[in-house]
């Protein structure tokens, strides 16, 4: 197994739910010296089960020594936070309008949600560390549009801090702000974050956890693999609409930027992520040349 873990450990803590544990040393030595970026987001955020499913997944991964970086995003918790002040929120194009009040809420929130993932991963073992606008800011941006206020595009990642981490063992843990001009903070859209950092760290997968299956073709039916170019003709035909296009355009982006594969998954799943990683057939849509 990993340099550090016994296959007898292994077995102690392997879920029963999770692919078949005698793969798992193929499955290892396949991403040994790889990174695997993972976006945790959209409405599995709140659901605590998933959650802790959620880090059990990564806690595992990390002790089977993979380097693995979270991204994760804060819609439906910004959304809670947001109506519980009775502030509404509007959207262009699904990205949110932040002017400065809605960005110290964001701000606060999405912090807050940081601290939590990593506090868990604490307890199980797991040495994770945050990154946002307060500790070990690593995304620069610039004003998505002048309508959106405080919503950025990332112009610079700052990947030494990352490898830094990654090479003391350590999970590192994203929160999607960056700074702007004048040290202001920025809410940045989670795809674009995660697929960002993945393109700099030339990752070998990028993972976008969310709430449906995958990519669905022109009969509903769950696609298993597609190209970016064929992916790009359901957004044309309109097979894909709505919420998943700019989903799948950061997906697309990634691919043609250097990242190997990325796979657009449904965490509701039990260990969504152990069965994308360590069985052939995957879990979800996987998008590569």
């Amino acid at each position: 197994m990993s340099q550090n873990i016994s296959f007898e450990e292994i077995k102690k803590f392997w879920p029963k739910d999770a692919p078949d544990i005698n793969n798992v040393q193929k499955y290892v030595s396949k991403y040994k010296d790889e990174k695997i970026v993972i976006k945790y987001g959209g409405n599995v955020l709140i659901d605590r089960n998933v959650f802790n499913n959620f880090i059990l997944d990564i806690n595992i991964l990390n002790k089977l020594g993979l380097s693995v970086i979270i991204v994760h995003g804060g819609g439906p918790r910004i959304k809670r936070e947001l109506d519980q002040k009775k502030i509404e929120s509007k959207f262009i194009d699904g990205l949110r309008v932040t002017d400065k009040n809605i960005i110290d809420i964001v701000e606060k929130v999405l912090i807050d949600f940081n601290d939590d993932i990593v506090q868990n991963l604490k307890k199980l073992g797991s040495n994770a560390v945050s990154f946002h606008p307060k500790k070990n800011n690593i995304i620069e941006v610039s004003p998505e549009r002048k309508e959106l206020g405080f919503v950025g595009i990332p112009n610079k990642i700052n990947s030494k801090l990352i490898e830094d981490a990654i090479n003391q063992k350590q999970i590192p843990i994203v929160a999607p702000l960056g700074i702007g001009a004048n040290q202001q903070t920025y809410n940045i859209n989670g795809d674009t974050a995660a697929s960002a950092i993945a393109k700099k760290l030339k990752s070998r997968r990028l993972l976008l956890m969310t709430n449906v299956e995958g990519v669905y073709d022109d009969q509903k039916k769950l696609i298993s693999e597609i190209k970016p170019l064929d992916l790009e003709n359901l957004i044309k035909w309109k097979v894909v609409q709505g919420g998943m296009i700019p989903k799948i355009q950061n997906c697309v982006d990634a691919v043609e930027n250097g990242v190997r594969g990325v796979v657009i998954l449904d965490g509701r799943k039990s260990h969504s992520i152990l069965h994308e990683i360590f069985s052939d057939q995957g879990s979800g849509t996987l998008i590569r040349e």
